[in-house]
């Protein structure tokens, strides 16, 4: 790597850690914890890239782009927050922001980044500084797991496209949500957004009313999966009548068409449907997630007049630790319910428990049946990890990360069924034992001895 790159963060620890990380990877540094600063650098013509946070004392990361683009156009920025909300990777694409990565971020994965910025072409640019007029505040599409952040990625990119999209996700995962957000930070926010149900696809004026009150605002079809033939029919004719004024067109359910055209589902209404596909996990998988969408339902239910509460630690350790199989909208409940009904500002275990249960099944990825086929659900992941591109390529080396992805966890199991014992695990995986030792030290993985559990 071969550069000068400018780095403005309020944290000494982050300023000191990528001034270490990026000097030993070649690169020339130089840190600020000012945006003033960072500006004058700028102007003096300094810098092949900008690592920039996003709230400083003396202003605001985001509100600085458009300046760095009418300076320098072309010269990347990396925006870095620790606003993990989809406004923030809305915003930054908006300003033409070069990257986006939330804190605490991977290293590793910055540094790539960085990379590639910095063999980045350097392209005029007209930056925009137009803020989205729609409020946000009320959206609670909050998550720093990368499953969420790379969801955030393409929903930024596919905004102002004018492709058809298919957001698919569990009940109560925020489908709809995602699909308002779409609108309401769009070049179409002024104009109508309409849902269209079953039942108002219904009869002969039904689409032709459902035109009529989107105009050239957005159309969306909620659980189009659910329709029935006779309903699909009038879709596909009302999409075949379209003219370049009509609205935008997204639509929700809860499974994957693809699967379902073999079922009856119209594949000619699917692949007019399927233009972007935004797959919006589970709660269960991205389980780190939980405790911001808990502080955020908090802090709304204070907001709209309920009593100031937080969370004791096991009482956010359990709510953490739940299915969730109602995923956002049940958690949302559940802490509206809590904030009504707990006596005292520190909400507890107990009550936690008397709400949603005091035996809690550790939230993680569904537990996988005894018919299911691991290559079946590698395949389904790698399918959606590419989807969520969005048309463009991961980046370099994917082998070997789709390997260390699989192989990291597959040790840390053996080694906890065999209760920390080397021998034992290298015979359960069938591998020399100073390969296992290797691949514990490369993958940094913590061993401990214990009583075996299996």
């Amino acid at each position: 790597m071969d550069g000068t790159i400018l780095v403005a963060d309020d944290d000494r620890t982050i300023r000191t850690v990528l001034t270490q990380a990026l000097t030993r990877a070649g690169c020339k540094v130089h840190a600020t914890s000012s945006l003033m600063t960072l500006m004058r650098w700028v102007q003096e013509g300094k810098g092949d890239l900008v690592i920039s946070d996003v709230i400083m004392p003396d202003g605001n990361g985001l509100e600085m782009l458009p300046r760095i683009g009418a300076e320098r156009p072309g010269l990347p920025v990396i925006v870095i927050s620790a606003q993990n909300t989809i406004m923030t990777a809305i915003q930054a694409t908006e300003a033409e922001a070069y990257d986006y990565l939330p804190k605490p971020f991977d290293l590793p994965d910055l540094m790539k980044r960085a990379s590639r910025a910095l063999e980045h072409k350097p392209q005029a640019a007209a930056h925009v500084g137009t803020k989205p007029e729609a409020e946000t505040d009320d959206l609670p599409l909050v998550g720093r797991t990368p499953r969420m952040q790379a969801l955030y990625r393409l929903v930024a990119r596919v905004m102002n496209t004018d492709l058809p999209v298919m957001i698919t996700g569990e009940s109560g995962t925020g489908k709809s949500l995602i699909a308002k957000a779409i609108h309401d930070f769009s070049d179409r926010r002024t104009l109508p957004f309409v849902t269209a149900t079953g039942s108002e696809l219904a009869g002969f004026d039904g689409p032709a009313d459902l035109l009529a009150r989107a105009k050239g605002g957005s159309l969306l079809f909620d659980e189009v999966g659910d329709l029935d033939a006779e309903a699909q029919a009038r879709v596909v004719r009302m999409l075949d009548a379209f003219d370049g004024s009509g609205p935008r067109i997204m639509a929700t359910s809860q499974r994957d068409l693809s699967s379902r055209l073999d079922e009856g589902f119209r594949s000619d209404l699917y692949y007019r449907l399927a233009g972007a596909q935004l797959d919006v996990p589970a709660l269960r998988e991205r389980v780190d997630d939980i405790p911001l969408l808990a502080a955020h339902f908090l802090t709304r239910a204070e907001r709209e007049g309920g009593s100031l509460r937080r969370f004791s630690d096991d009482a956010l350790a359990l709510i953490r630790a739940h299915p969730w199989p109602g995923n956002v909208r049940q958690l949302e409940n559940t802490v509206r319910r809590l904030v009504a009904t707990s006596p005292a500002e520190e909400i507890t275990r107990q009550e936690v428990e008397l709400v949603v249960g005091g035996t809690p099944t550790a939230a993680g990825p569904r537990a996988m049946a005894a018919t299911d086929d691991l290559s079946d659900a590698v395949d389904k992941h790698l399918r959606r990890y590419f989807d969520l591109q969005g048309g463009q390529l991961p980046p370099p080396g994917l082998y070997q990360r789709v390997l260390r992805e699989v192989e990291g966890p597959l040790i840390e199991i053996a080694l906890d069924a065999t209760g920390g014992n080397q021998a034992k695990c290298a015979d359960l995986l069938g591998i020399n034992r100073n390969t296992l030792r290797k691949k514990i030290t490369d993958l940094d993985i913590l061993v401990t001895r214990r009583r075996k559990l299996m």
